[in-house]
């Protein structure tokens, strides 16, 4: 075992008197490696004495204060050198309090400092972990002062470049800053887009619910209007009047002769008029043929003029059966007429015989209940309809709905009625299912006060290689091969996650940095060849635009993608808060900004 004394003089040989000079700090002088939020544990109080930040119980001379020695628990003796660098939470507890430290008193070894504080002047401050304090190597990135080589190990000397790269940093964070505000004020706008595009789902809500309403109170009529029409249609084929005059099958034979009849009338008294008007350009024709050939000079020799002279003679010798008597004329004339009493059909009698033969059986059952209350009346109605038509289906009675000219004669109200009522039904089904599509959307998470509304089915690509990788927000993603071929799915939409990350930030922004990231999840694409569905991870940073940084694949078809986007981007909580001093672990802190 090293004891103290040992250490001391280890530590006199290695450096010069004037060093340990300066590494005694006073009572009036913030000791080296001390951040300003640290400064007021220093002052020494009592005087001349130090007490262990972590640890007050424990109280140590200010001249042990940066000696290379460890003497707190917690490490806050020596912020200027690397004694208490061992110190780690996954270190095992290595502090055995001394002679000076009470009995029984309970230890924290947690580190009280951050780490070895670089003034950095001209530059961000920043804390280098102590382990690389006097390490030979000069930690320009975090220590640009080169403060962190104070005891010059091995003759190395660290130059102060903080002016340059200060320099260079301002003007970097200057760009990252105007990049930034651009990219907030962007994240306003779709804040302000998904805003009105929930709003908007909300009054289509409301539109539809009050359409609803209006479309069941039409199914309501509707049905009620079906019923009272069919009771009606049940009753004409059952009192034999289907046909609104006539009844049953006869009734309906009557009517469409009757139609017929009148149509071909009309088509006869058409073609008279034809034949007439042809007989009449006929016999003009043969008029003036006539006169040619009685007026023509034979001697005259005229090619055209003896052709049409001799094809008149032909004409006039022949014989023809084309000729109607006075008497046929009368007949068509009496055809033409219209039906009545004393001239062709009586259609009125046909009439009244059918609406007879349809009461010889059951009308007269009716002329009774006309008497009868007008509930029971239903009754009864209802009850013949019933038995009429179990008489049919066991074959006692013929069916005759099977008819498709009484089909359509009888039952064209309950049709309309049925066709009223699906139409209505149909809006209803329509309404109903807008409104569940609505609901759903504004129960779907779109992400931190639902901004991803404003970015659904927006959709970006990056070349890489052979492929082109596609993402659509809140939708999809895909990898399309470029020289043709089908497309992968490498996932659906399916929630939100977030993930901390911890990468080096990019000159121009585009990183990922370090935190917590929000993580967009595509699940179940297409299945892999001897592997799983294809997934992806979408991690989400910083950027003013919305575009694909890079794109990996993790293990066997789960890609991971890292994109920018203004959605995700937060300003600074303070001033403060940026000129706040860093802790170098592995790298600089770095905060969600461009």
């Amino acid at each position: 075992m090293i004891l103290r004394s040992e250490l001391l003089i280890l530590s006199y040989l290695l450096v010069s008197p004037s060093w340990a000079a300066e590494t005694r700090a006073s009572e009036s002088s913030r000791p080296r490696g001390v951040g300003p939020e640290f400064a007021k544990f220093y002052k020494g109080s009592p005087p001349h004495t130090f007490t262990c930040i972590s640890n007050p119980s424990i109280s140590i001379p200010f001249s042990r204060v940066n000696d290379d020695f460890c003497d707190c628990p917690d490490g806050s003796d020596e912020p200027g050198t690397s004694a208490c660098s061992y110190l780690s939470p996954l270190s095992p507890p290595q502090y055995h309090p001394g002679p000076d430290a009470p009995a029984g008193v309970s230890i924290n070894s947690t580190p009280a400092l951050p780490g070895f504080y670089c003034k950095n002047k001209g530059h961000v401050p920043a804390y280098l972990r102590f382990e690389s304090v006097n390490d030979g190597k000069c930690d320009y990135d975090v220590c640009c002062d080169g403060s962190d080589e104070w005891a010059s190990v091995g003759g190395i000397k660290c130059e102060d470049r903080c002016q340059q790269i200060g320099k260079e940093h301002r003007k970097i964070e200057e760009a990252r800053q105007k990049s930034l505000r651009a990219a907030l004020k962007r994240k306003s706008q779709l804040a302000a887009e998904a805003a009105r595009l929930k709003k908007e789902v909300e009054m289509k809500i409301e539109d539809a619910e009050i359409k609803l309403k209006g479309f069941q109170i039409n199914v309501k009529e509707a049905e009620e209007n079906l019923k009272e029409v069919e009771r009606r249609e049940k009753l004409k084929v059952i009192r034999g009047q289907a046909g609104g005059k006539g009844g049953g099958k006869m009734g309906v034979l009557v009517g469409l002769a009757k139609s017929r009849i009148d149509e071909l009338r009309s088509h006869l008294d058409k073609t008279r008029s034809q034949r007439d008007s042809m007989v009449a350009r006929i016999t003009e024709l043969e008029g003036i043929l006539a006169s040619l050939k009685d007026e023509h000079n034979p001697n005259f020799n005229d090619d055209g003029v003896k052709r049409a002279v001799r094809g008149w003679e032909d004409y006039a010798a022949r014989d023809t059966d084309d000729t109607w008597t006075e008497a046929e004329d009368r007949d068509l004339d009496a055809v033409i007429v219209e039906d009545s009493e004393t001239n062709g059909i009586n259609w009125a009698e046909f009439e009244d015989d059918s609406s007879a033969e349809a009461e010889s059986d059951v009308a007269a059952l009716y002329q009774f209940s006309a008497y009868l209350p007008q509930s029971l009346r239903i009754w009864l109605d209802e009850t013949l309809s019933s038995f009429r038509k179990v008489l049919v289906e066991n074959g006692i009675l013929a069916d005759t709905s099977s008819d498709s000219s009484a089909t359509a004669q009888e039952s064209k109200a309950v049709q309309d009625a049925k066709k009223t009522l699906s139409d209505a039904e149909r809006d209803v089904r329509n309404a109903e299912n807008d409104i569940n599509r609505f609901r759903e959307d504004l129960e779907k998470d779109y992400g931190p006060e639902g901004i991803f509304r404003a970015l659904k089915d927006t959709c970006i690509s990056k070349d890489s290689g052979e492929y082109e990788y596609e993402l659509c927000f809140m939708s999809s993603t895909k990898q399309k091969p470029k020289k043709g071929g089908a497309h992968t799915g490498m996932g659906n939409f399916v929630g939100f996650d977030t993930e901390y990350v911890d990468e080096p930030s990019a000159t121009d922004g585009k990183g990922l940095g370090t935190g917590e990231r929000l993580v967009m999840k595509y699940e179940n694409g297409q299945h892999c060849w001897n592997g799983p569905h294809r997934s992806t991870r979408v991690i989400l940073a910083c950027s003013e635009n919305e575009e694909i940084w890079k794109v990996s694949e993790s293990e066997k078809c789960v890609y991971r993608m890292e994109v920018g986007t203004a959605a995700v981007c937060e300003s600074p909580s303070s001033p403060k808060k940026n000129s706040e001093a860093k802790v170098e672990h592995g790298g600089e802190t770095r905060k969600d900004e461009l």
